[in-house]
């Protein structure tokens, strides 16, 4: 019986129920299926999130060119990146990757995508097959980035104040196993409920390396893809938070054209630069964008919802306030369109 028992408890339905980090989007979001047409009455427009940013198509809730976004940013701060289009041939993409220079690994992902979709980390030419095969869109090329610790910071600012503020810093914390010298990568994985839930993916791309023991001690980083969605661990660093580093944040924000509400996925070498601003942003994104830090663990679902109308809430204000100084919300008809156009792309 207690065998049985803890084979339940160990199940991945289980541990998705007991653990609300992995319930589907709707009920996380559950709340503002009530409060957005509230907030749209209010604004006279059930697109009014479009004046978040007005310098990012639909101010960055869905379909932004990845591309177009990083190409406003500080060019400092971002990594060399570059933009497939498609069709294009394996050859074809060896041959640009080798006139810009970039030597593997390298990051695919794609122009249009969303919670981490086909972004992989690619070594080989045969990676680069098995990627156009499954992604017939355009993509990014983006030299890895290799530092040791990966943040999402959320900054918003109104439009009618000089100075904003970081409100959310969540640290990724990658999906790794450690050693211990006896059990195999695949008992190893197992053991692990965020790795475990990973498995039907893991199993293929380690197919080679699971009987293999790890010694004693050895971290194994197993996934290198920051993304909760691949196992990804959000742990909620706002303590960071303070004056410097909001001025920092601020100094960057200030230099993209129509900017004020967003999240910076970034990479840097310690907290020490996080603070001064001297990071690698991965991807900016918008109004669509969440306060990663209410995924940690140790969070409760309910303040994770109050965490969400708070962002809700300035979505509006700061949209509200941009009407005000001109901006006018894109017409439903073309939000419409371009949801379509942009659906068909990914399709």
């Amino acid at each position: 019986m207690p065998g049985w028992l803890d084979k339940i408890k160990a199940s991945n339905l289980i541990i998705k129920l007991t653990h609300w980090e992995y319930w589907p989007f709707g009920f996380v979001q559950f709340p503002i299926f009530f409060y957005y047409p509230w907030l749209s009455l209010r604004a006279r427009s059930l697109t009014f999130f479009s004046g978040s940013n007005p310098g990012i198509v639909m101010g960055g809730m869905f379909g932004e060119s990845k591309f177009e976004v990083l190409q406003k940013l500080p060019p400092p701060i971002v990594p060399r990146t570059i933009l497939i289009k498609q069709p294009c041939s394996v050859e074809t993409i060896l041959k640009t990757l080798q006139d810009q220079q970039f030597s593997f690994p390298v990051i695919f992902k794609p122009d249009l995508g969303e919670r981490g979709f086909m972004v992989k980390k690619i070594f080989t030419r045969e990676d680069i097959q098995r990627y156009v095969t499954h992604l017939k869109y355009d993509f990014l090329v983006q030299e890895f980035v290799d530092l040791p610790m990966e943040f999402g910071v959320f900054y918003q600012r109104l439009p009618t104040e000089k100075n904003g503020q970081v409100t959310s810093i969540v640290l990724k914390e990658m999906l790794y196993v450690v050693g211990n010298g006896s059990s195999t990568f695949q008992e190893l994985i197992l053991r692990n409920d965020r790795a475990k839930l990973q498995w039907e993916v893991l199993k293929l791309t380690y197919q080679n390396e699971l009987d293999y023991i790890i010694p004693t001690g050895e971290k194994r980083e197993i996934v290198s893809i920051g993304n909760h969605c691949l196992g990804t661990k959000f742990i909620n660093a706002n303590f960071l938070i303070s004056k410097e580093l909001t001025i920092s944040f601020d100094n960057i924000s200030k230099q993209i054209e129509g900017f004020y509400f967003g999240r910076f996925d970034l990479r840097c070498k310690d907290f020490e630069d996080l603070k001064q601003g001297k990071v690698k942003v991965l991807e900016l994104n918008g109004s669509g964008a969440e306060p990663s830090h209410i995924y940690d663990p140790a969070f409760s679902l309910w303040v994770a919802m109050k965490t969400l109308i708070q962002h809700w809430k300035t979505i509006f204000e700061i949209s509200m306030q941009n009407k005000m100084l001109g901006y006018q919300f894109i017409s439903l008809k073309d939000a419409i369109d371009y949801y379509h156009n942009f659906r068909r792309k990914v399709k």
